[in-house]
């Protein structure tokens, strides 16, 4: 027997064992696999580990969408951690192309996922509050929420959770230095079913320009010497 003489739901079952790549490989032998690759139903998982990943045609974004991983630490991609004011010129060109191919898929999945349940972003150092209030706002059944090392984050993005993340269950916000304690607690407070875990986060230093660092260890200087 031929594999295009299996049905539907054995060819959809065939290719869920497959990769991204070798499922594109397949669609392109003939309109029958195709159609089983361009079919929603196959794309309930997506897991990406470089920004080149998410440029590519060989996933399907829809709405049977339920989990989504985005992770990476390769060592361009923790340029995107460092202080803007610390990095070069090529360093933040390549953080301006990572931003807006990060952010441009994630609009995507906005428009395109409404059924989303978890999200996972790790090592994104590109991602900011704007895009997950859209995200909250976007996939109002949200379960699961983790974030590792996304030092853009800030507590606008717990507060959009307490706004929008009425069907959230667990969330991390680990090594995001700019998370602060009180942000922290008020989830707490006005969140108490979310499991909240922030490994770090709030005992890192945040981002300060040189300027506000100078003025800062000024006014500790006064307050020393008074």
């Amino acid at each position: 027997m031929h594999i295009t003489q299996l049905n539907r739901e054995c060819l959809l079952h065939l290719f869920s064992f497959l990769d991204k790549n070798s499922r594109k490989s397949l669609a392109q032998t003939c309109q029958k696999l195709l159609e089983v690759f361009q079919d929603p139903f196959l794309w309930p998982v997506l897991n990406f580990h470089s920004p080149v990943e998410l440029k590519k045609d060989n996933f399907l974004l829809g709405p049977t969408l339920r989990y989504l991983s985005i992770c990476w630490h390769s060592s361009r991609v923790k340029v995107c951690n460092i202080e803007d004011w610390m990095k070069n010129t090529f360093q933040k060109d390549i953080c301006h192309k990572h931003e807006n191919t990060v952010n441009d898929f994630l609009i995507q999945v906005c428009n395109r996922c409404p059924n989303l349940l978890s999200l996972t972003l790790s090592g994104c150092g590109h991602v900011t509050d704007d895009y997950l209030l859209l995200l909250l706002k976007s996939c109002p059944n949200l379960k699961i929420l983790k974030l590792e090392n996304c030092v853009r984050i800030t507590d606008q993005t717990l507060e959009a959770v307490i706004l929008y993340g009425g069907s959230l269950q667990t969330l991390h916000v680990d090594f995001c230095r700019n998370i602060t304690q009180a942000g922290l607690k008020t989830v707490q407070e006005k969140c108490p079913s979310i499991m909240l875990k922030a490994e770090r986060s709030a005992d890192m230093i945040p981002d300060n320009e040189p300027r506000e660092k100078l003025m800062l260890e000024r006014a500790v200087r006064k307050l020393v010497l008074h």
